[in-house]
C-alpha cells in the first residue's frame, strides 16, 4: 500500500538548496532509516514527508494518518491508557517534570497507541538508557505500520530498519537492508568506484602513450637528401607529408577517443587518525582512580551505600546503567576529588562534560583547539576535516556552532590536550554516525586510560575493554568487553531463571512433606520425611 508520495522536491533555507529529490515513494510494510551529517537535512524531510513543512517546489502525498515523535515538540495526545503507560513505566498523562526519557517514552507510547498506519520519528532513543532503547525496540517490532526514523544509534538502525535513506549533498539514495547491509553496500560502492577511476587512469595513459609513439614516428620521417634532384626531392616531400598527415590524424583519433572516455574522479579517501603520544605524559601507576566505601545521596534517595571500584591503568572502562542509577554523579565524584577516591599523583584527566563549559565563545574552533595543544597544528587540522571541519570552517567563532558541532569541537581540544586519562560523559549526544565513528577510531587508536559514559551500544561494543555498572547502590567491574559483558548476563539470567523454578519445586515439595508430617498416615516414614524437610529446607537456603 503506498503510504506518502513526493515528487520534484526542492527545499531551500536562505539560498541554500538543501534537499532536491525527484522522486520518492513509501509503501507499507516498511521500517526505514534516515542517515547523513548533522545539518543534512534530515529533519527538514521528514517534516516535508509528514506535511509539517512546505517544500518550495514540487508535491507531497500523505495518503494515511501519521503520528510524529520529536525531542523538541509535545505530542499530540497528552493521555495513555493505563496498559500502554504500564508497558513504557510512565504516568497516564502529559507531565512537564518527567525526565526526558520519560517524556520520551511517553511520546513513543502515545503514537503507537493512536490509530496511525506510519510514525514518523526524530532521534527516538535520545538521552534514553540502555534498557528503555531495547523496549522501544520491542514496541517498534510489534508495530504493525510503518516507521521512518532518524537515528544515529546502528544498533537501533540494525535491529529495526530494513531500509536505510542516505542524504548526501541534497540528494536522497535507498538502500535495501539494516544499518550493516547499507555499510557494506558502501563499502562495494566506494571499491567499485575505485576499479573505475584505475580503468580510466590505465586507459587514458595507454592512450596517451600512442599518441607519444605516433609523435616519435613523425620525428623519425626522414627530410630528402642535399644531392637529390628537384624532381626527387618533390616525390620524396610529398611522400613525407602524407605520411605526416596519416600520422596526424591518428593522433587527432587517439585524443577524440581520450576526449569520449568517461571520466571518473577519484574517490574521496579519508586519512587516517593515528596518535603518536608522547612517552613524557605516560603514568606507570597501576591503578589511576580507586574508589572506597563510597556513600551518596540525595535528600531520600540513596545513590551509593558502600561502594568501591578500581580503574586500572590502560583500561578502557565503560559506565553503564539506566538513567538515574548515578553514573554522572560518580563522575562528578572523581572529578571533584571525593574524599572516598583517590587519584594517582600522575594522572592527567581531560574530562568532557555535557554542559561542553571547555570552549571560549569568542574565540574560534581551532583557537580553541590549540589552545593547550601539544601536537602541532597541522594534525589538529586532520582531525577537525575528519570531523568535518575542513579548510576555512576553523575559522568559525564557536558561539555560531550547534549543538553536534560544539561536541565535536569539545572532542578534539580534550583529546589534543598534556592528558593521560579521558573521562567522557555521554560523548556520543548530537553526533551523525560519521564523527561517531571517526571518535571511535580516535579512541580505539589511544592507548592511555579511559573511562566513558554512553547508551549508545555500537559505541561501547566499539571502543570498551571493561564494562562497569551501577546495580542496587554498588558498583561492579566486568573484565571483558560488551558482547562478553551481554553473554555473562545472560547466562547469569538464566541461571536465575533455573534457580527459580527450582524454587517453586522445591516450595511445593515442602509444602507437602509438611502436611504429611502434620497429619501422616499408616504408610508414611516420619524419620525419613523429617530428613527430607531438613534437605528442602538447605536447597532452598542455597538458591535464595
Amino acid at each position: 500500500m503506498l503510504l506518502v508520495e513526493c515528487s520534484k522536491i526542492k527545499k531551500y533555507f536562505g539560498d541554500r538548496l538543501i534537499l532536491e529529490i525527484d522522486e520518492l515513494k513509501i509503501y507499507s510494510g516498511n521500517c526505514i532509516g534516515i542517515v547523513g551529517v548533522n545539518g543534512v537535512g534530515k529533519t527538514t524531510l521528514i517534516n516535508i514527508l509528514s506535511k509539517r513543512l512546505e517544500p518550495d517546489e514540487g508535491f507531497v502525498k500523505l495518503y494515511k494518518k501519521a503520528g510524529y515523535i520529536s525531542q523538541l515538540e509535545l505530542p499530540d495526545n497528552k493521555n495513555l491508557s493505563s496498559e500502554m503507560a504500564s508497558k513504557f513505566g510512565v504516568k497516564t498523562y502529559w507531565d512537564e517534570t518527567m525526565s526526558g526519557g520519560e517524556k520520551t517514552k511517553f511520546k513513543v507510547g502515545a503514537a503507537l497507541e493512536e490509530d496511525n498506519m506510519i510514525i514518523f520519528a526524530d532521534e527516538p532513543t535520545s538521552n534514553m538508557d540502555v534498557e528503555s532503547i531495547e523496549l522501544m525496540e520491542e514496541k517498534f517490532k510489534d508495530y504493525a505500520g510503518t516507521l521512518i526514523v532518524i537515528s544515529h544509534d546502528r544498533s537501533f538502525l540494525d535491529k529495526l530498519c530494513n531500509r536505510i535513506l542516505e542524504i548526501e549533498n541534497g540528494k536522497i539514495k535507498m538502500y535495501n537492508g539494516n544499518y550493516t547491509d547499507y555499510v557494506q553496500q558502501k563499502m562495494q560502492e566506494k571499491a567499485r568506484a575505485q576499479y573505475e577511476y584505475e580503468e580510466y587512469i590505465n586507459e587514458k595513459k595507454r592512450l596517451e602513450g600512442v599518441i607519444n609513439k605516433i609523435k616519435q614516428k613523425e620525428k623519425s620521417i626522414k627530410k630528402p637528401p642535399k644531392r637529390m634532384g628537384n624532381s626527387e626531392a618533390r616525390l620524396h616531400k610529398m611522400g613525407g607529408q602524407k605520411a605526416k598527415g596519416n600520422l596526424d590524424m591518428a593522433v587527432k583519433n587517439v585524443k577524440k577517443r581520450i576526449k569520449h572516455l568517461e571520466a571518473k574522479e577519484r574517490p574521496y579517501e579519508q586519512r587516517k587518525i593515528q596518535l603518536d603520544i608522547l612517552e613524557s605524559n605516560k603514568s606507570y601507576s597501576k591503578i589511576l582512580i580507586e574508589g572506597r566505601n563510597i556513600n551518596k545521596s540525595f535528600d531520600d534517595k540513596i545513590i551509593f551505600e558502600n561502594a568501591d571500584f578500581i580503574i586500572e591503568n590502560g583500561a578502557k572502562v565503560a559506565l553503564i546503567g539506566s538513567n538515574g542509577c548515578g553514573k554522572s554523579t560518580l563522575i562528578k565524584m572523581i572529578m571533584e576529588n571525593h574524599k572516598s577516591i583517590k587519584i594517582s599523583q600522575s594522572a592527567k584527566i581531560g574530562y568532557f562534560s555535557q554542559n561542553l563549559n571547555i570552549l571560549k565563545s569568542n574565540l574560534s574552533i581551532i583557537e580553541n583547539v590549540m589552545e593547550q595543544s601539544i601536537y602541532p597544528e597541522n594534525f589538529a587540522r586532520l582531525l577537525l576535516a575528519r570531523l568535518l571541519f575542513k579548510g576555512d570552517s576553523v575559522y568559525k567563532k564557536v558561539n555560531v556552532l550547534s549543538g553536534g558541532e560544539l561536541v565535536k569541537v569539545s572532542f578534539a581540544k580534550i583529546f589534543l590536550e598534556d592528558i593521560n586519562m579521558l573521562i567522557l560523559d555521554e560523548p556520543t549526544n548530537y553526533l551523525d554516525i560519521a564523527s561517531l565513528e571517526v571518535i571511535e577510531e580516535a579512541l580505539n587508536e589511544y592507548d592511555r586510560t579511559l573511562l566513558f559514559v554512553s547508551h549508545d551500544r555500537h559505541f561501547i561494543k566499539s571502543v570498551a575493554n571493561q564494562i562497569m555498572t551501577i546495580e542496587n547502590k554498588k558498583i561492579k567491574l566486568f573484565k571483558g568487553n560488551y558482547e562478553e559483558y551481554l553473554a555473562k548476563k545472560k547466562e547469569a539470567s538464566n541461571c536465575n531463571n533455573q534457580s527459580k523454578e527450582q524454587i517453586i519445586v522445591l516450595k511445593n515439595r515442602l509444602s507437602e512433606v509438611i502436611g504429611r508430617l502434620s497429619a501422616p498416615s499408616k504408610d508414611d516414614d516420619i524419620e525419613e520425611l523429617d530428613r527430607e524437610y531438613q534437605k528442602i529446607l538447605e536447597k532452598l537456603k542455597k538458591l535464595e
